[in-house]
């Protein structure tokens, strides 16, 4: 496919990606970049060492504000703790002072991947689950965006045209037929579709639109690191005894997708000018990509929600 991403199609465009340290946060901010857009990229894991992650990786804002430049877009690295309202309120104000708006905000916090453990741990009953990881799990799913879109949002409805995206897993129409993993789990990726769907109701009468979106299987750098690929090699996880000491993919791996792929969806939303149309709807990456006509970074157009 000869697809390639328009270096100016959000040229002056102000995004905040909420959740940007790694996976769909880091591509969806990429794409953006990708497109030409300005892009806030907040998380609690910075060059700085002040900041916590849930998690113990090397993956910092610093390094994906630096990506969305190297790809043609303008990358500011902001450190956030999105549970902390105080915080996210501070974001804001420095947002109206230095871009005086918000043309695009993504929802993607999340940082409940180990609390959400392996599959030898899904399916055990809210009786048997730890009471406070799951209640963590909420509140870094549902308060963090919450939080966010209290505070950011005044700078998004103030011209008509802005792009609320809500980033989660499973749209709406699969997640109502489908258990998820534990019943906390389950109730976070429920909620963020209905986020979406109930914050978009609010935004229509300003000229905004709220989309829910969820990728597919996603190469996120812990998922690549959970096979011992990497983006440029993750096929070789498909193979039996090919990466020696990790576990071989299943065969659904071959529909994964990376990061960008997402991020992709998202860059086209935004600059859609019919994007109104998707105002409160459910969507995945795929689905997108055949409406607008993106490929993913290694030149397919996967789709993994699909085999299932």
């Amino acid at each position: 496919m000869t697809w390639q991403p328009d270096p100016d199609a959000l040229r002056g465009r102000v995004a905040v990606v909420a959740g940007a340290t790694r996976g769909a946060g880091r591509g969806i901010a990429a794409a953006l970049g990708e497109a030409g857009a300005t892009v806030v990229c907040t998380g609690r894991s910075s060059v700085t060492g002040t900041g916590r992650s849930d998690y113990d990786r090397p993956e910092t804002i610093e390094e994906t504000a630096e990506l969305v430049t190297r790809l043609g877009g303008t990358g500011i690295a902001s450190q956030v703790d999105h549970l902390d309202p105080g915080q996210v309120r501070r974001l804001a104000e420095r947002i109206r002072a230095e871009h005086g708006r918000i043309d695009v905000l993504v929802n993607d916090i999340w940082g409940a991947e180990v609390l959400k453990g392996g599959p030898a741990s899904w399916n055990t009953p809210i009786w048997d689950h730890d009471l406070d990881s799951g209640l963590r799990i909420l509140r870094l799913a549902i308060d963090t965006h919450l939080i966010t879109s209290h505070h950011l949002l005044p700078l998004l409805v103030g011209r008509p045209g802005g792009l609320l995206v809500e980033v989660t897993d499973g749209t709406s129409d699969y997640n109502a037929s489908r258990y998820r993993i534990s019943v906390f789990y389950d109730l976070a990726k429920v909620a963020v579709n209905r986020l979406a769907f109930s914050q978009g109701h609010e935004l229509q009468p300003h000229g905004a639109t709220a989309v829910a979106i969820t990728p597919g299987w996603l190469r996120s750098e812990m998922m690549l690191d959970n096979f011992g690929v990497t983006e440029g090699n993750w096929r070789d996880a498909l193979e039996e005894g090919k990466v020696d000491g990790y576990p071989s993919a299943p065969p659904g791996f071959a529909a994964s997708e990376s990061p960008r792929y997402v991020g992709r969806a998202v860059a086209a939303l935004a600059s859609a000018p019919d994007r109104a149309r998707w105002n409160q709807r459910s969507v995945t990456s795929a689905q997108l990509a055949g409406e607008y006509g993106f490929i993913d970074v290694d030149g397919t157009r996967p789709d993994s929600w699909a085999n299932l």
